[in-house]
């Protein structure tokens, strides 16, 4: 079964890996597991990406972390974000998954649980899930390893669990017609996640950026993410409120557009 990457969904193209890894001498993710866990194996690089993921869907739940509050993607948004709920796309309560990107035919958004693995309380133990076959543990296990390709992971992610799933998060997530409010509330729980954990601002901002360019940019031509080997078509944020990117190609996502009406 193909993992249905939400949000983050949470991730980046090619060039902004390169960028990532380019502003030190090791990736951001060796430099942070050996910051923070010493040794930087594979199942350290697994550990902070599991802490990193599992507190930007869920927000603050175990130490080590600097006292930075992160609300969680399932929280609701306040502030600048008051208005924005993203739990719905979760639950199931709305038709808004692609059977495609699952493995199973039909046009159309469908109604799917993923967090049918026992809900927080799994994350709060530093897992995906309780049941190895529940769709909250496959999505949030490809998360993991999606994450583990945009932050350049030197062995999990590259030699152990690479992601092997949907090349176009497009076709994954074009059925939530998210606008940029939700897609801003996501790389902002993303961002406070890391930084929760001693990521420093700079680094936060680099990871943001990567992902707005690659995924927050309506009409985006086809673009390679992960994996950098294929051109993809990459928008998330698809609502016509958000901005166009730069070079731009609507005609390619018409099925979202028709989908709209």
């Amino acid at each position: 079964m193909k993992p249905y990457s939400v949000f983050l969904s949470l991730a980046a193209a090619s060039a902004a890996v390169v960028e990532l890894e380019s502003r030190a001498t090791q990736s951001l993710c060796d430099k942070y597991t050996t910051a923070l866990l010493k040794d930087n194996t594979a199942a350290n690089q697994e550990t902070l990406l599991t802490l990193v993921v599992n507190a930007a869907v869920i927000g603050n739940y175990t130490k080590p972390n600097v006292g930075i509050a992160v609300p969680g993607i399932l929280a609701p948004g306040t502030g600048k974000f008051a208005g924005v709920n993203l739990a719905p796309y979760f639950s199931g309560a709305l038709k808004t998954t692609n059977p495609q990107a699952i493995g199973m035919p039909g046009k159309g958004g469908i109604s799917v649980n993923w967090l049918d693995g026992g809900g927080a309380d799994p994350l709060k133990a530093n897992k995906p899930g309780n049941d190895p076959k529940s769709n909250q543990y496959v999505l949030l296990s490809h998360l993991y390893s999606y994450f583990a390709a945009l932050l350049g992971c030197s062995q999990f992610g590259a030699t152990v669990k690479p992601y092997t799933s949907d090349a176009s998060m497009y076709d994954v997530h074009k059925y939530m017609q998210l606008d940029e409010n939700q897609f801003g509330y996501f790389i902002t729980q993303v961002g406070l996640s890391a930084s929760s954990y001693g990521v420093s601002k700079e680094d936060v901002g680099t990871i943001a950026k990567a992902l707005m360019d690659t995924f927050g940019y309506r009409c985006a031509k086809p673009a390679a993410a992960v994996p950098p080997t294929v051109k993809a078509l990459q928008s998330i944020c698809t609502k016509p409120s958000c901005p166009i990117a730069q070079d731009c190609d609507c005609d390619l996502y018409k099925t979202v557009m028709e989908y709209m009406v």
